[in-house]
């Protein structure tokens, strides 16, 4: 089933190419951008909505329908100012989710203040990882075990909310195991399996990946 959310992704370097591509592999709508003309000629095989064009003028983002899109990944670490404007613009035209990858811990922290939802570094998560989370509904972050297996930050579902695990079996329902949940700021794996749920607290589960579709 295709992505419900559109995306749009600034910059086709090695990373920003990995996101998209991994967008419009599973289905999701995607708009990719990028300011050099062999860029979007190399990635337009993989990605069917490639423009080239100048991320950092209102205008440009204007005719490219910006303020319609969900999510703007801005994969441009190696041009600080052109993400800081990027991100600004974004944010300014009413984009609700803008992640802006960086390429150092200092750019982060920049990128952050100037608006940004989420910051990437690249030696923290990868293209094709941030896509998965993206493109996993209620995920909120996935590291993939092996391949057919993954860990995962789930946050809990309003359905779920002042239910104990006993009576929810989500094992047998979505064939997850629970290892740990986070409360508070902090990790417990003694789990009290009647304990109620609350919206505040994170399952670290453990999964068949395929079967997590399921939750979504």
């Amino acid at each position: 089933m295709a992505n419900s959310k559109t995306y749009a992704v600034f910059g086709l370097g090695r990373y920003g190419r990995a996101v998209a591509k991994e967008l419009v592999s599973n289905g999701a709508e995607v708009l990719a951008v990028d300011i050099d003309e062999e860029k979007v000629n190399e990635a337009i095989t993989e990605i069917p909505f490639c423009k080239c064009a100048d991320v950092t003028d209102p205008e440009v983002l204007k005719q490219l329908g910006i303020s319609n899109i969900d999510v703007v990944i801005i994969s441009m670490a190696t041009n600080l100012e052109a993400s800081v404007m990027a991100t600004m613009l974004c944010k300014e035209m009413g984009v609700k989710t803008v992640i802006s990858k960086c390429s150092s811990e200092m750019n982060c922290k920049i990128l952050g203040k100037i608006g940004a939802d989420k910051v990437i570094f690249p030696e923290w998560e990868s293209g094709t990882r941030l896509a998965k989370n993206l493109l996993s509904s209620g995920l909120v972050d996935i590291l993939e075990i092996s391949a057919d297996v993954s860990m995962v930050e789930l946050a809990v579902r309003p359905e779920w909310e002042n239910k104990s695990l006993l009576e929810l079996n989500l094992r047998r329902k979505y064939s997850i195991n629970i290892v740990a949940i986070i409360e508070n700021g902090k990790v417990n794996v003694k789990i009290d399996p009647e304990k109620p749920l609350n919206k505040t607290m994170r399952l670290i589960v453990i999964a068949d990946t395929a079967k997590l579709r399921k939750l979504k």
